[in-house]
């Protein structure tokens, strides 16, 4: 495997392990929820969580901006509580994420490094030119968004720390269809339930503009970048420009 990102110093290699070891992993959404209930009661360490974003950095980027092609989201910015519910899922198997699995197991994160990155996450700044969709059928996004969408997620995609809903606002439209479609299909096991029945009937047009809505509603000023900021906690990372931004390549 070749990573389109790299850092200068070394990053672990006993997530390898993890494909083929077992590990005290949560095996149900049960168990999921008690991971998420003792990291919530965990008192968030920012400072060990910038050094266990090391590994997540390789493919979010030090900035947690991820790509406008839609492969890896925008994690910057996002709330805490959701992250974390985010991490506990993907431990326990309820949302299938293979590339991602490896790095989220106990070899790689504790209870106290997944509180710690999540905390570490929700501090960064956003990316202020995250990928839009085309732009032609915006009214009809904003229709269906209000009618759907907008009270779980808020008027302004904000989410809700409480509910553990995502913040979806600024975030990158191609990501934002292809989860809208992998819920709609049931692949995203760990998504709301009244959501996965209410969305059956929304065609590709409805999908497309609600996504192109969603991903040009701003987040307040003070949550975005200045323009050209690099995380200065990483500053021996390696960006290689010959390949697509977050992209993982095998051999």
């Amino acid at each position: 495997m070749i990573i389109r990102y790299i850092l200068a110093s070394s990053i672990p290699v006993v997530f390898v392990a993890a494909l083929s070891s077992p590990v005290a992993l949560a095996t149900d959404s049960e168990s999921a929820r008690q991971e998420v209930a003792q990291a919530l009661q965990r008192t968030p360490n920012v400072e060990n969580g910038k050094r266990a974003y090391k590994v997540c950095a390789v493919c979010h980027l030090p900035e947690g901006w991820g790509g406008e092609d839609g492969y890896y989201p925008q994690i910057a910015g996002q709330i805490r509580q959701v992250t974390i519910k985010q991490l506990a899922d993907i431990r326990a198997r309820n949302r299938d994420t293979p590339t991602m699995f490896p790095f989220a197991t106990l070899y790689i994160l504790s209870v106290q490094d997944i509180a710690d990155v999540a905390a570490y996450l929700e501090q960064l700044p956003m990316s202020p030119h995250n990928g839009l969709g085309p732009g032609t059928d915006l009214e009809h996004g904003k229709r269906l968004y209000k009618k759907y969408c907008a009270e779980c997620h808020g008027e302004k995609g904000e989410g809700y720390a409480k509910e553990k809903m995502p913040l979806i606002q600024g975030q990158h439209y191609r990501y934002l269809v292809r989860q809208f479609e992998w819920i709609g299909d049931g692949k995203r096991r760990n998504a709301d339930q009244e959501m996965v029945e209410q969305i059956q009937g929304f065609s590709k047009r409805d999908v497309s503009a609600i996504m192109d809505y969603v991903s040009r509603l701003r987040p307040p000023l003070q949550k975005l970048a200045s323009p050209g900021w690099r995380n200065p906690d990483f500053p021996k990372f390696v960006r290689d420009p010959g390949f697509s931004m977050g992209r993982v390549s095998q051999m």
